[in-house]
């Protein structure tokens, strides 16, 4: 009787961890240097506010703006992504930042129109990295390894968030304000530069369609995929209404219920500390329901709102912050892998910006109404209405085909032990 057949090798990449693949390590640093460049700039221009160089007015005009250009770049940056290299991308959206960013700097405390134009720009170099990112993550890691390469780049940009005020608020005491904008197109410059070459330009020049008919094409690939349209739902409710309270109401929470802001800042830093444990955890772990398992994660977020209902021992309020932050990546990590293995790899850009279209666009919306919202009917029912949807979204999108495991396909059974 003949011997069973040896399994095959397994392909040489997966065989090689993450932080010996170089490759991958130059995808990581560059997705979080542009991860840090985007995060860096709101909070080195508040430092512009205390510092004199910038009013609030500017400040508010200069996000805005730097908002709505990256709304604008995303759906066109999701056809070119498609359309060309993936890394020619990265390098023309990030190497467009880079240039802005000292312009922007010599706009500080001149010219509003130049400030502006130059956050313009920077928000569509953002924009348009963002879904080329996502589709350069499935060329150059392979599909074994990608949950642990997503939750390796969450985890950067979390640390990064965590530490990132104190390390920028010290340099603004030497360097002043204009000098850490500078450093911010720095970041991009690296964001531009250090990713590695993915494969060839998607979608060969002789078969390209007009490009109204291929972001089209995109949306009838998210179509094709009812889990993904489910989770984007689910996610964009949570955003317009969750975060949006959360970080109107907070503040004025913290003071109102507590009479201090170390509540406000104990809850923001349990956020972020969920957010890291929640990473590590997805860098591991392989849930058998992932897409569920996502769900409940993303409907954690609702215990934000809920903990600043009435006044309860601020440890409460920690603790639904850092259970949040936990979900968030729950959510986060398994989101972006299954979008890399189930979407066609031609339309993934394309697919990818409709997330960031929906879920960065209904955010300014959700904002804009909190307030009004809360002096209309109250903070307490808006609290309790939007953690109801937190909790409500996410279940309802539990029920739709292939949400279960964020697939189109039913998952082989697993043989028995």
């Amino acid at each position: 009787m003949s011997s069973p057949p040896s399994p095959p090798a397994a392909p040489a990449a997966e065989r090689t961890g993450l932080l010996r693949d170089a490759a991958f390590l130059r995808l990581w640093a560059g997705t979080v240097a542009s991860g840090l460049a985007t995060w860096a700039l709101p909070f080195v221009l508040g430092l512009a506010v205390l510092e004199g160089s910038l009013t609030a007015a500017g400040l508010g005009l200069v996000l805005a703006v730097r908002t709505a250009g990256f709304l604008a770049a995303v759906p066109v940056a999701g056809v070119l992504a498609d359309r060309y290299s993936r890394r020619a991308v990265v390098a023309w959206a990030g190497g467009a930042a880079a240039l802005a960013s000292p312009v922007l700097a010599l706009g500080l405390g001149g010219s509003a129109a130049v400030t502006a134009a130059a956050a313009a720009v920077v928000g569509m170099g953002q924009g348009a990295c963002r879904p080329a990112f996502q589709a350069l993550t499935r060329e150059v890691v392979d599909e074994p390894r990608r949950q642990q390469a997503n939750a390796a780049m969450t985890l950067a940009v979390r640390v990064t968030t965590l530490l990132g005020p104190g390390v920028a608020a010290l340099l603004a005491t030497v360097a002043g304000t204009a000098v850490l904008v500078v450093g911010t197109g720095a970041l991009w410059l690296a964001a531009a530069l250090l990713p590695p070459r993915g494969a060839a330009a998607p979608t060969p020049p002789h078969r390209r369609d007009p490009f109204h008919t291929e972001f089209l094409d995109g949306l009838r690939e998210a179509r094709r995929h009812p889990w993904f349209l489910a989770g984007l739902g689910a996610l964009a409710a949570v955003i317009t209404t969750g975060y949006s309270a959360t970080g109107v109401l907070l503040p004025e929470a913290s003071g109102r219920h507590y009479g201090t802001e170390a509540v406000l800042a104990a809850a923001l830093t349990g956020y972020t500390a969920g957010a890291l444990a929640g990473a590590l955890l997805m860098a591991r772990w392989r849930p058998r329901a992932q897409g569920w398992t996502a769900l409940a994660g993303l409907a954690c977020y609702g215990f934000a709102p809920l903990s600043l209902l009435a006044p309860v021992h601020p440890a409460a309020v920690v603790a639904a912050y850092v259970l949040a932050g936990v979900g968030v990546e729950l959510f986060n990590v398994p989101w972006f892998t299954a979008a890399q293995r189930e979407i066609d790899p031609g339309r993934l850009a394309r697919v990818s910006s409709l997330d960031f279209l929906l879920s960065y666009g209904l955010a300014p919306v959700g904002l804009a109404l909190i307030a009004p919202a809360a002096d209309l009917v109250g903070a307490p029912a808006v609290l309790a209405a939007c953690a109801a949807v937190c909790f409500l979204a996410p279940a309802a999108a539990a029920l739709v085909p292939g949400s279960r495991d964020f697939s189109r396909t039913p998952p082989a059974p697993r043989p028995r032990e």
